[in-house]
């Protein structure tokens, strides 16, 4: 079989990073040959992974669709890969696509693990379409309501999508918390309020608390409204937060709930198969340049390796990787 000649980013060690040289074969009959333009980095899951921070009961669940190695290293993991049809059947080559494929130059899978570009879309945009699939999901599981009041905690790159949908809901007020006073520039172009956590408004009806602090779940409780729901995006890895359930907690009625993009919500579920939510996330990048504030640094792909623990342990938003 032919091979083509590719290089991937590796996790060698927790906290240690190498480019290794592939191989990867020549598409068979169903199969595309992918070359990368870009790859994002959102630092949330990326950050855990890098630190060697998975919980060994969640190796299996965390698992990223095309990953090679085992966590917590060596390890090929990622899932925001754009890429050009180099290689396949005459209909697919020259189209711009994203894949859920970990930081790799070339590689080849099924046509149906791809979803071709909007015409409209950057390429370099693209690389936020998982965190916008997140985005998406949290608000099925959060399900606000015309004219709601809603706070999402943590602006980063997938609490500051989910505010910017929920504002998207007739007469919803939305306002984005986060104790980073440089992230108020998000307020505008994504169409909500912004406070610090000193400020942040009470009583609302909807609560998505999304910045992976125990500081911010504490909040997340204490401006919710009686009866409202409250909804965790967080995911903290192997780590152990204390949530505070006394005050108002039980005399609110409060609801807690999870969210997981790997699990999305029942209401959703039967007619929702990810070609439709991914397709949808390209969709909902390509109709404005707004979304392009999310994405707040780049590096080359031959600079990852020395590159990666300042991305990862940085306070910035999305990072894109050239190839």
């Amino acid at each position: 079989m032919d091979e083509r000649s590719s290089r991937a980013f590796w996790i060698t060690h927790p906290g240690t990073g190498a480019l290794r040289a592939e191989t990867v074969p020549e598409p068979a009959t169903g199969e595309l040959g992918i070359r990368a333009l870009h790859s994002g980095i959102s630092r949330g899951t990326e950050s855990l992974v890098w630190h060697g921070r998975i919980p060994e009961s969640q190796h299996d669940r965390m698992r990223a669709p095309f990953q090679a190695g085992s966590f917590p290293a060596p390890v090929k993991y990622g899932y925001a890969s754009v890429g050009v049809v180099e290689a396949g059947p005459n209909e697919w080559r020259g189209q711009t696509v994203f894949c859920l494929y970990p930081h790799q130059s070339r590689y080849t899978v099924p046509a149906d693990a791809v979803q071709p570009l909007p015409a409209t879309l950057p390429p370099e945009r693209a690389v936020l379409a998982a965190n916008t699939e997140t985005a998406l999901n949290i608000c099925w599981d959060a399900a606000p309501r015309a004219g709601e009041r809603i706070s999402v905690i943590g602006a980063g790159v997938v609490g500051a999508l989910t505010a910017a949908l929920c504002a998207e809901i007739p007469g919803t007020e939305v306002e984005l918390v986060d104790i980073n006073p440089a992230r108020r520039f998000l307020a505008d172009p994504l169409g909500v309020e912004f406070a610090h956590p000193d400020d942040a408004r009470g009583d609302n009806d909807r609560v998505i608390h999304a910045s992976g602090s125990e500081d911010g779940l504490a909040l997340a409780l204490r401006v919710a409204a009686d009866e409202a729901t409250l909804v965790e995006a967080s995911w903290f890895g192997d780590r152990q937060p204390r949530v505070p359930l006394g005050e108002a907690f039980h005399s609110g009625r409060l609801t807690l709930r999870a969210s997981q993009v790997g699990q999305i919500s029942p209401a959703m579920r039967p007619r929702w198969g990810h070609a439709r939510r991914l397709g949808k996330a390209l969709a909902l990048l390509a109709d404005h340049p707004r979304w392009d504030c999310l994405i707040d640094g780049e590096t080359a792909f031959d600079k990852l390796p020395e590159a990666m623990a300042d991305i990862v342990n940085g306070s910035g938003l999305c990072h894109r990787i050239n190839y």
